[in-house]
């Protein structure tokens, strides 16, 4: 039987987070200070948990979040499943109010279960559903990687708990993140179990 723990955590800040600019799956920014911070603050929090495997998304900010953790030669992948949710053309556009007026009435939207609804150049969550479980496969086709680190990012990381946990996915807001926040998951071979919910304590150590 399949058993598993996964440490899913968010990246850590940029200067788009700090300024409330959408990212995205087509912004590939680095990590500033307070990520960089952030990033060693988690590190030292569980760097003795005996991590098998790394999965990281396929942009820079995700790896420069967990590097300390590659360095020590911990194995890792990246995943396309595992990129931010595409917002089309808001993508580093400044927070004006017809942006922010088309982000909220796409929110709308998703939570009216409208989740085929997207911006323009952008994924709905579906489709993000769909690549998120192609990652969830793979992951689960190592029954050898008993502890696994995951980072990701924000809408994604929502998307992802609500398929990890068979709730819909107009529910997503139900599960809270910030920067470097830590989801930790159980599997016993046939179910998904959150057992520590959008823990940052580790943040609280500086």
């Amino acid at each position: 039987m399949i058993q598993k723990t996964l440490y899913i955590v968010r990246h850590g800040q940029t200067d788009l987070n700090k300024q409330g600019i959408v990212q995205g799956r087509g912004m590939n920014t680095d990590l500033n200070d307070e990520g960089r911070a952030q990033a060693a603050l988690f590190y030292e929090a569980y760097k003795q948990v005996p991590f098998d495997k790394i999965y990281i998304s396929e942009l820079k900010r995700t790896q420069q979040s967990i590097q300390q953790f590659i360095d020590l030669g911990i194995p890792f992948e990246k995943l396309a499943g595992l990129d931010e949710l595409a917002w089309g053309r808001l993508e580093g556009q400044p927070s004006t109010p017809e942006n922010k007026a088309a982000f909220f009435d796409l929110m709308r939207n998703w939570l009216d279960g409208n989740l085929d609804a997207k911006i323009e150049g952008g994924e709905s969550p579906n489709e993000v559903k769909l690549r998120q479980q192609e990652a969830i496969k793979l992951i689960l086709s190592h029954p050898e990687e008993k502890n696994v680190l995951v980072c990701m990012h924000g809408r994604a990381m929502r998307l992802l708990m609500c398929l990890l946990t068979d709730r819909p996915l107009t529910e997503m807001d139900t599960f809270p993140h910030q920067n470097l926040v830590l989801y930790k998951v159980t599997f016993d071979g046939q179910k998904f179990e959150i057992v520590d919910f959008n823990n940052a304590l580790h943040l609280k150590q500086a």
